[in-house]
C-alpha cells in the first residue's frame, strides 16, 4: 500500500513546524560575505581557485560528491524499473 500526503506551506512553516532554527540572518551575513569577497575576482583563473577554496575537500570532495548523485540516479532508476518475471 502507497499512502501519498501533500502539504501546501512556505518553508518558514515547514522550518518551524519541523523545530529547525531560523538561520535567515546567518545566511545573510553569509552572502553579504561571499558578494564582497567576489567583487575584487575578475581573472577566471583567480575565480577557479577562489571555488576550489570553498569546496569543502577541494575538487576530491567535488568528485565525491559527483559520484554520490551519479550512483543514487543509477540506483533509483534500477529501483523504478519492472522486474522481469520468468514467464516472459
Amino acid at each position: 500500500m502507497k499512502v501519498n500526503i501533500e502539504i501546501d506551506c512556505t518553508p518558514e512553516e515547514a522550518r518551524t513546524f519541523m523545530g529547525l532554527p531560523d538561520m535567515s540572518k546567518a545566511n545573510s551575513v553569509y552572502v553579504d560575505t561571499m558578494a564582497k569577497a567576489m567583487k575584487g575576482v575578475t581573472n577566471p583563473e583567480k575565480l577557479q581557485e577562489y571555488a576550489q577554496n570553498l569546496a569543502p575537500m577541494g575538487q576530491m570532495g567535488l568528485k565525491l560528491f559527483q559520484n554520490f548523485m551519479e550512483n543514487s540516479a543509477a540506483m533509483a532508476e534500477g529501483a523504478s524499473r519492472p522486474r522481469k518475471s520468468s514467464d516472459d
